[in-house]
């Protein structure tokens, strides 16, 4: 018996990371965010948050922790000099409301919060600028991650967002002159 048929052999099973994979080389039908801003009626299921005059706020399906949020302009627009003050001010209030609403409803001891400008600096939509709010937790980083680029989340995205929505409602957010579909 060879070295190579001794060893145990396991699949791990991710099957929504085909849909991922499939946007990442253009099979896309276009720009997500610009389906969900044309789509309110849509809003649960395409896990929209909120809506504001400006932007609205999304969770990812793609997530590297439970609750990583995207919030962005409704613009089709991929650089931050594109956006005028309104949209600036309306998207930071965004941010933090939505880190509220995360602490109240999940409650993380930190987070990562950034924006990948262009394909180049990682960009997976580089045409429509969006914002990453990471909830993260003290040793969040676990042997899952470093051995096999797995990434464990342990609620569903459904059940998630239930909670955020119910959290916003709680704390009165968002802020940002919020529109209801």
């Amino acid at each position: 018996m060879t070295h190579e048929s001794s060893e145990r052999k396991t699949n791990l099973w991710a099957p929504w990371r085909m849909a991922y994979i499939r946007e990442l080389d253009g099979g896309g039908d276009g720009c997500f965010l610009c389906d969900y801003r044309e789509q309110p009626q849509r809003d649960a299921e395409n896990l929209v948050l909120w809506r504001g005059t400006h932007t609205l706020a999304v969770l990812n399906r793609f997530p590297y922790t439970g609750g990583h949020m995207l919030v962005a302009p409704l613009a089709h627009v991929g650089d931050l000099r594109d956006l005028d003050d309104a949209v600036l001010l309306e998207l930071m209030q965004m941010i933090r409301d939505g880190e509220t609403i995360l602490r109240k409803a999940i409650g993380p001891q930190g987070f990562n919060v950034g924006i990948n400008i262009g394909a180049a600096a990682g960009a997976g939509l580089p045409g429509h600028l969006h914002v990453h709010i990471v909830p993260r937790w003290g040793g969040d980083t676990n042997f899952m991650a470093v051995l096999g680029d797995i990434r464990v989340i342990p609620e569903s995205l459904e059940v998630l967002y239930a909670n955020l929505r119910t959290a916003a409602a709680e704390l009165g957010l968002p802020k940002a002159a919020p529109v209801e579909a």
